[in-house]
């Protein structure tokens, strides 16, 4: 029954949002509640949710310094120098810009981090994307596909979990989807030339393309306002900051809640040293924070209840039992076409933990390659799904970042997503790394 009620709750709770007829905050706290005492589970939902919130808390908290931080020095001004070279390089061209944020996603992702690889794009990106009025969902969806195609690297999260679940060479499993991987980046980029030439076709018909050359909005009384915040004499010393937070926040030399914690009130004291000023930053983009931590503690309500009720490992355990063993064989590219969506279901350390040594071992009984179902797996669960899951925090950062909705984002990102995780299939049975 756990694993019935498990469906019901990820499947209610991705209709709910995608339709958007409930918040995301208000779906991701009270299904699993209602669907937690439907089970029966009414005396221990409290223990879970606890549970849940503890393990978010770390989170939430980068989260809300990071955001603070970052629109602290955006105020003051240091994005400045980069968003002009970059638009200088692209000009008013909508597809350079695009190809360039697909660049950026990738080569920031090399950390294998979704919340350091957002921190940097989105707010690098969206003063270009507002200039020239090109969509926020194309910057979300170039971002997503871009840093979810490189999270399939060894240092990555779901590698490093394939990996020990398994306890297999990461070289083993990693070196044969190589080429899959460099395809996987090719149509990334392929992609964002696509979006890219919809949005140049979009802004021409609408007679606003080029239509401005200046860095400076239209409103003078805003700009004038912006332009009193911003400090180019400090762009250094802000620059350095800020290379010193990512660094510490890659390393993990400083734990990881604290990076932002710390990076921020020297922010606001060096470039505002003024009490009331500092003041009003925080006021000024306190909204977003708000609305950020918000998500991120209903999220950790929704993990910690089917996390802590079995749901998650119930579901995993139905849905090889329904799988006819004459599929056996293809265990390894079944799990790859599922991979993707399975994303939307299970999260990284439920799946890799959970669903893979489940998955692989059935497969091995059949006369498959459990290697393989792992391969398959790393081509879409948590790789190019990340950034469109419910249940990571990142996603909810990249949509926060770019101010787009959740839904909206799903809508425009999974199916590329999708088709990436094809592409990138495609290349693993050609080059031999998954069997049919």
């Amino acid at each position: 029954m756990l694993a019935f009620w498990g469906f019901c709750t990820i499947a209610v709770l991705l209709t709910l949002i995608m339709t958007k007829r409930m918040s995301v905050v208000v779906a991701l706290v009270l299904v699993p509640i209602v669907f937690g005492l439907l089970a029966g589970l009414s005396s221990e939902l409290g223990g879970y949710i606890l549970d849940g919130l503890k393990s978010v808390a770390p989170t939430g908290i980068m989260l809300t310094f990071a955001i603070l931080y970052f629109s602290v020095m955006n105020d003051a001004g240091m994005f400045d120098p980069m968003i002009k070279g970059i638009i200088k390089f692209g000009g008013q061209d909508p597809i350079k810009i695009a190809v360039g944020t697909a660049l950026i996603a990738m080569l920031a992702h090399l950390d294998g981090s979704g919340a350091s690889t957002f921190l940097v794009c989105i707010p690098a990106m969206i003063p270009i994307y507002d200039r020239l009025g090109m969509d926020r969902k194309v910057l979300a969806c170039i971002a997503a596909l871009g840093a979810g195609t490189m999270n399939i690297v060894p240092w990555g999260g779901p590698t490093l979990r394939a990996s020990s679940s398994l306890g297999i060479d990461i070289s083993e499993l990693f070196n044969p989807i190589i080429p899959a991987l460099g395809a996987g980046v090719l149509t990334v980029l392929a992609v964002s030339f696509w979006l890219g030439k919809k949005e140049k076709v979009r802004l021409t018909n609408a007679g606003t393309l080029g239509s401005g050359s200046s860095f400076v909005g239209i409103d003078d009384s805003e700009d004038e306002d912006k332009a009193n915040l911003k400090r180019p004499k400090l762009f250094l010393f802000n620059l350095l900051l800020t290379v010193g937070a990512l660094t510490a926040l890659v390393t993990k030399s400083v734990p990881l809640p604290a990076v932002f914690v710390i990076a921020l009130p020297i922010a606001l004291l060096v470039n505002y040293p003024n009490v009331k000023l500092q003041q009003a930053r925080i006021t000024a983009h306190g909204h977003a924070a708000i609305l950020m931590i918000s998500i991120i503690f209903a999220a950790g309500v929704f993990t910690g209840i089917l996390k802590g009720s079995g749901m998650i490992k119930a579901l995993a355990t139905s849905l090889v039992g329904i799988v006819p063993e004459s599929l056996g064989a293809h265990f390894p590219l079944l799990t790859a076409i599922t991979s993707m969506p399975a994303s939307l279901l299970f999260d990284p350390d439920s799946y890799y933990f959970g669903v893979l040594p489940v998955l692989a071992h059935a497969a091995e009984a059949l006369g498959a390659s459990g290697i393989e179902v792992a391969r398959g797996a790393l081509l879409g669960q948590m790789t190019t799904g990340f950034p469109v899951s419910p249940l990571t925090a990142s996603t909810f950062l990249l949509v926060g970042l770019a101010g787009v909705d959740l839904a909206d984002h799903q809508k425009k990102t999974i199916p590329l997503a999708f088709l990436v995780t094809m592409v990138m299939t495609l290349v693993a049975v050609i080059t031999g790394a998954l069997s049919i």
